[in-house]
């Protein structure tokens, strides 16, 4: 590995404002998905300012690509650590994540204040056939790249069934297909390590009991609710920010396993609307994190859940940076994530068939329907075909449903 370039040292204070400076600023423009978010530190961490070579950012991501979770956000917290230690890193994420979070946190009080409205309705009525179509995009890109041989065909069918049909826990799923990928993909077959055994049991941390009815709407600030939910909420995103591997998309049938199906602190609606909010704000899509945070708990609920959902990216690479990059070779990590991969794909794909019932199937009318449909389709082919940026597909969408609202009537 090449040396870092060398710099005249700055003091501490200054090394910090600067990561300040150029990471909320990153936060604050990074529209375009991770892909961007990627190119935009490279051009400022390397090209402008020489922090590290090219080389040595190419490694760094590819142990942020290795973890789980948001792999733009872990870069953010790498550079940070890189620059300025560990209290560079922790700066540098916090102002990275704020402002994409604040966005989220607005648009989540606005959405719950007028949730009533039909022109809301008719919002998004066309952006969640647009969410369809992002996540069958997501399954379609990762199954290029994740699926080249008939187990991996194997593993995503079976964890497809046993989510989809057999509402099998995803967590547990990814742990199983890990484990049995630590014996089929290993040089030397065995057992696998009991390295992972930590993660296998953090699966199945328990949530606390909560009423099995729709939840209400929290007060703005979510005072009178913090003290029953802040257990469920750390747990829940503090366990999905550790399992979030292969991209944010993953998230989905995590949450969906969880909030809707289990809790039922969401309906299935609310559900693609906050991962459509999600996707319209400029950081990482598990910031739909802060939107089931808010309706749970208010503003502070949001706060619990962006933390424990980003808790783990920061513990992942402030702890361990240096060992991360011995471990990203080690057989094991390898045999155990390329089957992941595939466990993921399989994961998304079904929990896509009961939110397509809810964008398009389930819509009042069979006029709806179709139209519903079409505007997924033409997202699809827009998304894989002419590589359009995701948050222009929901806009483009949330414009076509507020026409049809115009033109049919509220699509209710």
């Amino acid at each position: 590995m090449s040396s870092p370039p060398t710099h005249p040292p700055l003091p501490l204070s200054l090394r910090l404002r600067e990561l300040v400076q150029i990471f909320s600023r990153l936060g604050c423009l990074g529209f375009g998905g991770p892909q961007a978010h990627i190119a935009m530190q490279n051009d400022e961490a390397v090209v402008r300012r020489q922090w590290l070579t090219q080389e040595q950012f190419s490694d760094g991501l590819a142990i942020c690509e290795m973890l789980p979770g948001p792999a733009s956000t872990q870069m953010g917290i790498y550079l940070g650590y890189i620059r300025a230690g560990q209290l560079g890193a922790l700066v540098a994420g916090i102002a990275f994540i704020a402002p994409a979070f604040l966005i989220v946190v607005v648009l989540s009080w606005a959405y719950f204040r007028w949730q009533a409205l039909p022109q809301l309705d008719a919002l998004f009525f066309g952006i969640a056939p647009v969410m369809i179509a992002i996540i069958l995009g997501f399954c379609w890109k990762l199954g290029k790249k994740s699926i080249r041989d008939w187990p991996g065909v194997a593993i995503a069918i079976a964890v497809g069934l046993a989510v989809g049909v057999w509402r099998f826990n995803p967590l547990v799923a990814f742990i199983v297909a890990g484990l049995l990928g630590s014996i089929l993909y290993h040089p030397r077959r065995g057992a696998p390590q009991p390295v992972w055994l930590p993660l296998a049991l953090m699966s199945g941390l328990p949530l606390a009991t909560v009423s099995t009815d729709v939840l209400a709407l929290s007060s703005f600030w979510g005072w009178e609710r913090i003290g029953e939910f802040f257990w469920p909420l750390v747990t829940l995103f503090f366990k999905t920010g550790t399992f979030t591997f292969g991209g944010g998309l993953v998230i989905i049938p995590l949450l969906e396993f969880e909030v809707v199906d289990q809790l039922q602190w969401l309906t299935r609606s609310e559900f693609i609307d906050g991962v459509a909010i999600g996707q319209l704000s400029p950081g990482p899509v598990v910031l739909t994190s802060a939107f089931i945070g808010y309706k749970v708990a208010g503003l502070v609920g949001a706060v619990v859940a962006a933390v424990s959902i980003f808790l783990p990216s920061f513990l992942f690479i402030m702890a361990g940076a240096p060992v991360l990059l011995r471990l990203r070779t080690n057989p094991w990590v390898q045999a155990f994530l390329k089957a992941v991969r595939p466990a993921v794909l399989g994961a998304i794909a079904a929990a896509a068939i009961p939110l397509m019932q809810t964008a398009i199937v389930e819509q009042s009318s069979p006029v709806l329907m179709v139209i519903a449909a079409l505007i997924g389709i033409v997202s699809l082919v827009a998304l894989i075909r002419f590589k359009v940026p995701t948050w222009q597909l929901v806009l483009g969408g949330g414009l076509l449903g507020l026409l049809t609202g115009v033109v049919l009537g509220s699509p209710v």
